[in-house]
């Protein structure tokens, strides 16, 4: 069920079966953020994440409905030459976030938390 996931993150992160995408009651604390390939989003680069997020990632092969496009907040897209699959495009959002809201420290704390258990290789310089 969740065998590639070798941190165990599901712990940690609830995944919620819905109903309904967007619940405009109880998603109203919530900024929602559709990513997806469509004209007049904003490009990933010049986003800015809002502190408490809902992302909405558009389906493989396909497109987010243009119902709920409609009841997004914003609207972005990531620049590349094609589209990217749904792991691909989680991954840079994610990391786009992380970029620009977190402070990362300057030690090694994050490597040593962080890397496989295998790896122990260090920069020799």
């Amino acid at each position: 069920a969740f065998s590639t996931d070798t941190k165990n993150v599901h712990q940690d992160i609830p995944v919620t079966q819905v109903d309904k995408i967007i619940d405009l009651e109880s998603d109203k604390h919530l900024t929602k953020v559709a990513i997806e390939l469509v004209e007049g989003a904003t490009p990933l680069p010049l986003f800015v994440h809002p502190e408490n997020a809902l992302y909405i990632f558009g389906p493989e092969d396909g497109s987010i409905e243009q119902d709920v496009i409609d009841q997004c907040d914003e609207v972005v897209y990531i620049p590349t030459i094609g589209c990217m699959n749904l792991a691909a495009t989680v991954n840079v959002l994610l990391y786009d976030r992380l970029a620009k809201t977190a402070v990362m420290p300057k030690d090694n704390s994050v490597i040593e938390t962080s890397r496989d258990t295998n790896n122990r290789t260090k920069v020799n310089k």
